[in-house]
């Protein structure tokens, strides 16, 4: 009986301590963008958006109007 309780107890463990870090590793690149442009122009480049100056200063000042902490 333990042979199965284990294994998905462990797998559970595992899948929402996966979860709590990836969400904390998001925040803190997230975080990271607020103040570094180059960042955020190269995500906005991977995901096929070219933005000018006007536009990424809008989308930083949306970021650092949002709170990315609970």
């Amino acid at each position: 009986m333990w042979d199965y309780i284990i294994p998905i107890l462990t797998l559970l463990v595992g899948a929402v301590g996966g979860f709590f870090a990836g969400v904390y590793y998001l925040r803190r690149q997230l975080e990271k963008m607020q103040s570094n442009p180059e960042m955020l122009q190269e995500m906005a480049k991977k995901m096929g958006y070219n933005l000018d100056k006007k536009q990424l200063g809008k989308a930083q000042q949306m970021m650092k109007n949002r709170k990315f902490r609970p």
